[in-house]
């Protein structure tokens, strides 16, 4: 019996050592994860967003994120749901795989987000003035202050 146990002891003792280096070399290229928080600021891929960016001609110029978006609950580790807005027509719960933290601008390169008013249901921005009007492609554009 002595010998068994020797025998089984040694081979547990090889096989732990051997998943050490297999976890050793699979957490090299395993990227860590994110933590997110409900209330953290996030952009969101427009990788499934094609269809909804259709101002932009080509794929290649599109941004590729969009956003900042605010985090409204932590569904698992890799489903959160996103405080979007209604112009946005994807479900609310996406993977983590499709978001990245919000890293905010250089002081002084800080765009201003205008306040949205609700009009009739509908979410839109108020216009003090009309500076100038173009027309392209049959469409009117619109500069606004």
């Amino acid at each position: 019996m002595t010998k068994m146990k020797k025998i089984q002891e040694e081979a547990k003792a090889v096989l732990e050592k051997v998943q050490e280096e297999i976890k050793k070399y699979i957490d090299r290229k395993r990227a860590k994860v994110n933590e997110y928080r409900v209330g953290d600021l996030v952009m969101l891929s427009t990788k499934d967003l094609k269809y909804q960016i259709v101002r932009r001609r080509t794929e290649k110029l599109t941004e590729r994120f969009v956003g900042p978006y605010k985090i409204k609950k932590i569904i698992l580790l890799n489903a959160i749901e996103l405080e979007l807005p209604s112009r946005v027509k994807i479900h609310l719960v996406v993977n983590v795989s499709r978001i990245q933290k919000y890293i905010g601008q250089v002081e002084g390169q800080k765009k201003e987000q205008l306040a949205l008013v609700i009009i009739e249901g509908k979410e839109e921005w108020e216009v003090e003035k009309i500076l100038n009007k173009q027309r392209i492609r049959g469409k009117d554009k619109y500069l606004v202050q």
